[in-house]
């Protein structure tokens, strides 16, 4: 997994595309992001399948926020991404991965 910040020159936004990799993304048939930025919806951001096996999702952010985040597996399994910026302690006995931009 794994998540890329571009930061655009003309405007006030940062392009963020969180990636799951083939090895993971083949074993789940429908992948969401879910987080800060879609008011924790599991089926707002649905991710999209790549010609290589792997699924993305790119995000318009405002910067210097930070957005708790998750990926939620087939609507049942959540994960964290190991290349967040930060874990945080959610409400639920476990972490959120946390993306500074």
């Amino acid at each position: 997994m794994s998540v890329k910040k571009q930061y655009l020159k003309t405007k006030q936004i940062c392009k963020v595309t969180f990636s799951i990799p083939k090895e993971i993304a083949n074993s789940a048939g429908t992948v969401h992001l879910v987080g800060d930025f879609n008011d924790w919806s599991p089926v707002e951001t649905a991710m999209k399948r790549r010609k290589d096996g792997s699924i993305t999702a790119t995000l318009d952010l405002k910067p210097d926020r930070e957005y708790a985040f998750r990926y939620l597996l087939d609507g049942t399994t959540w994960e964290n991404d190991p290349q967040a910026d930060k874990y945080v302690r959610n409400e639920y006995g476990s972490e959120n991965s946390v993306i500074v931009v």
